[in-house]
């Protein structure tokens, strides 16, 4: 037998070995593990839980069997003392002799303690091991015991913050001493340092930047801690986080060439300057660099067990170093370079004081490529983002959609799982690609999220990956006709189409009935609007009806902006406006101060509008002649048209007058996510038709008929359902069309997903809404004409019931105006001061 020794029985070491014997040939080899703790390998990352009731054995690795299942000889508590290379050998404390073919060192690192005066003192502690987690618990229940309740933590970055946690679950009073002048140096700007302290500030965790500490104040044990300018900052425990340091002691005594500043130096095979011994993880010197992140130890493991086993496999010029992590509750993540600043790139940030939200992304200048991101209080889009940047994926025309999703309420621009490469790494912690996770359920090797899981590894470091590897097993289960649940969260197990049905089946009404009678708890942000969504779809029942079930823009029946003020977008039908209403508009915008932009969509935005004066500009507008434009809505938006035969003398049909007699006939009726349309005069397509959900083109004989489009980062375009067919038809297919995606799509679905993931696809559609295969056409007409006949605009419900007003008020004891909202100039106009790129 080949031996192996590895010496460290971390992560990293663990992952060595289970890497190791997953591949082809393995049986020929022997590995032997020494580690000097007493226990086997755990999991360091969520260390913290350990305070939060997780036990060793909950934190460990494996199950007690599994290295002798695996025939690996694990040694516990045996630290070892030598390297000998010339006679391939290791001496352990016990004084005991191994032989070796190939030594692993995989010894990671200690945690970095500067050189204050006093850190010897009783009371300071280091956080790297459960045995340091135990003795931080026994002292500050000494303490505590005695009444004191302050405790500081030394560092400001992730462990320090990991550990602040820790403190605070012990029951004391945490404070965060950090050297540098931001939180998370390494991984976050100042803007994203200062909306990170104020979260956990908030929290009351006290948070002390730019600290030098000269001594650790107290005689035997710690009192305080003295920063320059004689500052005393009262505590009774400290806890050391402020930086690791590697640990080559055993590379330095066995001549192995080590970094100035520490680290076993390794080439991308992992080797260090002894063929036959490796070095991976936190104790290897590569390129320069110590990465103190899981992932590039994992991968290291996987490159020397390639490596040994004969493979060819090499270690990646350029680490990511890609974080998402939640620090306190507080989501943080950051990818790619997060502060690269120059004139080629431009950063565009995004910052919600109110909600303690911090966006950044840094794109080059031409707009096209992502190049690195920070991303503090909510990380939701850290995948998509991540993904973009890895696979340098085209942006959409407005970069900082990727942040901010449209200004008029669209979903994700991130695009879907399913289009990325096969290539594309999803989970970075065990390298597994998109690829691997799709061809595990294709070819029959799994079946459950489970089963891949298992197979993969995926999800189980830092589990930020989750979501989108979730969407790919549901997507891969599907492509081999396999029935995938899809429901719409934990307070119900059902579908958005089996709910429909409960609902119209029972005549429910309000959402209580139902989650009373078919679902369990109070609801979520989720399922509520998914629910007043479904009697809008059934009932026709406006936005006003469900007020405390809707989201924000429903709720308000406009779109919020960045600084906290309203959007109001008028229905123009089919674009085409009066000169009076176009006064009407602007006299609108300047008696209210609101900014005003042309959309894509043919219509005139109004922004800047408080909540206090939305019903004062509905009112003026309505009496006007104007309408909700519903652009806050899972709705119809718009339908854009061309001049048509009217003025073009290309036209081959009234295009306008079509464009505007399908507004009116779907305007209101509410529906899985938005809806666009477009009719065009003749094939140019000047109204780009074929890019919405529902697109008409003029053609000799009749008109074409196009669905399921849509623009974003990820366009689709329509598919041709009819061709050559009279107005009639068209309303009449469209009808159908628009009833069978109500009725069946999954919530925040686009009718160009929705028509992918329908099993048979555009035959089949075109079976059950032209040809009626499966009986359902005269249900579809009916349930449509009822919402087209009992159409009602929200706005002008709110000024016909005051009590339908209340809840357009800033302050609920008082009818003034938020005057905290701040206006730069921009081009004889105004927009937020918050907005920064």
């Amino acid at each position: 037998m080949i031996k192996i020794i590895v010496v460290g029985n971390g992560m990293v070491g663990f992952k060595f070995c289970e890497k190791f014997i997953s591949k082809s040939g393995q049986e020929k080899y022997q590995i032997t593990v020494f580690g000097e703790e007493p226990r086997r390998a755990y999991d360091r990352v969520h260390l913290s839980e350990y305070f939060a009731g997780k036990t060793a054995d909950d934190l460990s690795m494996s199950t007690a069997n599994w290295y002798e299942e695996n025939n690996i000889i694990l040694n516990t508590s045996e630290l070892i003392t030598d390297i000998h290379k010339e006679s391939k050998t290791i001496t352990t404390h016990l004084e005991k002799t191994h032989s070796y073919d190939y030594l692993v060192l995989a010894t990671g690192s200690s945690a970095f303690v500067p050189p204050i005066e006093g850190v010897e003192k009783e009371g300071v502690f280091v956080y790297r091991t459960i045995e340091d987690l135990d003795a931080i618990m026994a002292y500050a229940k000494k303490i505590k015991a005695n009444g004191s309740t302050e405790a500081a933590v030394l560092g400001g970055g992730l462990l320090g913050l990991e550990a602040a946690k820790a403190v605070r679950d012990l029951g004391l009073n945490p404070h965060v001493v950090e050297f540098a002048p931001r939180l998370m140096p390494r991984q976050l700007d100042k803007g994203a340092s200062n909306m990170l302290q104020s979260k956990i500030e908030a929290l009351n965790i006290g948070i002390h930047l730019n600290k030098s500490t000269q001594y650790i104040a107290g005689k035997d044990a710690i009192t305080g801690m003295m920063f320059e300018g004689d500052h005393l900052l009262k505590v009774d425990m400290l806890v050391i986080s402020a930086g690791i340091k590697p640990r080559d002691e055993l590379g330095k005594g066995a001549g192995l060439e080590v970094g100035v500043r520490g680290g076993i130096v390794v080439n991308n095979k992992m080797q260090t300057s002894d063929p036959n011994i490796f070095a991976i993880g936190e104790v290897a010197l590569y390129n320069h660099m110590i990465y103190g992140l899981v992932a590039p130890g994992y991968e290291m493991a996987d490159v020397a067990a390639e490596q040994i086993i004969g493979s060819d496999k090499l270690m990646r010029e350029t680490i990511d170093m890609s974080t998402q992590l939640k620090l306190i509750g507080v989501e943080v993540a950051s990818f790619g370079d997060p502060f690269i600043e120059n004139e080629e790139v431009t950063a565009i940030v995004f910052e919600n004081k109110f909600n303690g939200t911090y966006k950044r992304i840094n794109v080059t200048k031409d707009g096209k490529t992502l190049l690195g991101g920070i991303l503090v209080g909510d990380s939701s889009d850290y995948n998509g983002l991540f993904q973009i940047y890895s696979n340098a994926m085209a942006l959409p025309p407005n970069p900082e959609d990727l942040i901010l999703g449209s200004r008029g309420g669209e979903g994700s621009t991130l695009g879907n799982a399913m289009d990325l490469p096969d290539t594309a790494v999803i989970c970075s912690c065990e390298n597994v690609t998109k690829g691997a996770i799709c061809c595990s359920i294709t070819d029959g090797t799994c079946e459950t999220m489970g089963d891949v899981v298992k197979l993969t590894k995926a999800t189980s470091g830092c589990g930020g990956c989750k979501p989108m590897v979730v969407d790919l097993v549901k997507a891969a289960q599907k492509s081999i006709g396999k029935e995938v649940k899809e429901s719409i969260c934990e307070h119900f197990h059902y579908t958005r189409q089996e709910l429909f049905d409960i609902v119209k089946i029972n005549k429910y009404t309000n959402f209580y009935e139902v989650v009373d009678h078919h679902g369990n708890g109070d609801g979520c942000e989720v399922c509520k609007p998914v629910v007043a969504s479904i009697f809008s779809s059934i009932y026709n029942d406006t936005a006003n009806k469900h007020v405390t079930t809707q989201d924000t823009n429903d709720r308000y029946l406009a779109n919020i902006q960045r600084n906290g003020t309203y959007s109001v977008v008028p229905r123009i039908a089919g674009g085409e406006i009066t000169p009076e209403k176009l006064v009407v508009i602007g006299e609108v915008a300047k008696q209210f101060g609101l900014y005003t932009k042309i959309t894509g969509a043919q219509r005139l935005d109004l922004f800047g509008a408080t909540l206090n004066d939305l019903p004062a500009i509905w009112k003026i507008l309505i009496d006007n002649g104007f309408e909700s434009g519903h652009a806050y809505g899972k709705s119809l938006r718009a339908v854009k048209s061309c001049v048509g035969n009217a003025w073009c003398r290309y036209g081959m049909d009234d295009s306008t007058t079509f464009a505007i007699e399908l507004e009116n006939r779907y305007k209101g009726i509410r529906s899985p996510h938005k809806l666009k349309g477009g009719v065009s005069a003749c094939i140019r397509e000047c109204a780009e038709a074929r890019g919405k959900d529902f697109g008409v083109i003029a053609v000799e004989g009749g008109w074409n008929l196009y669905i399921c489009g849509n623009g974003g980062a990820n366009p689709k375009h329509a598919v041709l359902l009819a061709e050559t067919i009279d107005k009639e038809t068209v309303f009449k297919y469209m009808d159908r069309f628009l009833m069978y995606y109500v009725r069946t799509a999954g919530p925040l679905v686009r009718t160009s997903t929705w028509l992918e993931k329908l099993d048979g696809g555009l035959d089949y559609l075109k079976e059950v809404i032209i040809h009626d295969r499966i009986g359902i056409c005269e249900a579809l007409e009916a349930e449509m004409q009822s919402l087209i006949g009992t159409y009602e605009c929200e706005w002008k419900q709110v000024l016909e019931k005051p009590r339908l007003m209340k809840r357009f008020s800033h302050f609920v004891n008082s009818d003034d105006k938020d005057d905290n909202i701040e206006y730069v100039p921009i081009r004889d106009q105004h927009m937020p001061k918050s907005w920064n790129f």
